[in-house]
């Protein structure tokens, strides 16, 4: 599987026809862990808002290079067991398209909140992502999917926060802010789509 790039993560709000990776995790095929892993990838809704994260946590630094990512991945495990267990929540998908604008948005115009209101914020964006994933599980393999799907959110906040680092070290948070404004577009155009 190739390694998303800057270029294709700066591009892929513009296919949001890509953007639902739910179709079924049988479509993923192979084993339960690696259906995990792929899931995340597969769709530019869960892929934006993962490196979203990262990227945003890179621009606020401090205690938010861990707190952001760890937060919403703790949130996003929980979310996954609520799926698991069939527990239903209301306005999943809408909740998710909103992590996209909401987090692109907050990268591209610097928006800089309180440490605690952003971890708020990230851990329902968290909480909503592990669910439509946990959704899934059930039938193919419940924590060894789940354990895929942690993996490949980790390594998507790793790649925001290296996009964050790269822009910072670079002297261009403009490719940053860039960045978010176009996951924020995209994630407008997958709620028209």
């Amino acid at each position: 599987m190739p390694r998303p790039t800057p270029l294709l993560i700066a591009t892929a709000p513009l296919f949001p026809g890509a953007a639902f990776a739910h179709a079924g995790i049988g479509a993923h095929g192979g084993s339960p862990f690696a259906a995990g892993l792929l899931h995340p990838f597969l769709g530019a809704d869960h892929l934006l808002a993962m490196v979203a994260v990262g990227l945003f946590a890179a621009m606020i630094g401090g205690r938010a290079l861990w707190a952001h990512p760890g937060g919403f991945v703790a949130a996003m495990i929980l979310g996954g067991f609520l799926g698991f267990e069939g527990a239903r929540l209301p306005i999943i998908e809408p909740t998710i398209l909103a992590s996209v604008v909401v987090l692109g948005a907050a990268i591209a115009f610097a928006i800089r909140p309180p440490l605690l209101v952003a971890c708020g914020v990230i851990a329902l964006f968290g909480v909503a992502h592990g669910y439509a994933h946990g959704l899934e599980a059930p039938e193919f393999g419940g924590w060894t999917y789940a354990a895929g799907f942690v993996l490949a959110t980790a390594i998507l906040h790793g790649i925001g926060l290296a996009l964050g680092f790269l822009g910072g070290s670079l002297g261009r948070p403009t490719l940053a802010r860039g960045i978010g404004a176009l996951a924020c577009v995209g994630g407008f155009a997958m709620m028209l789509n």
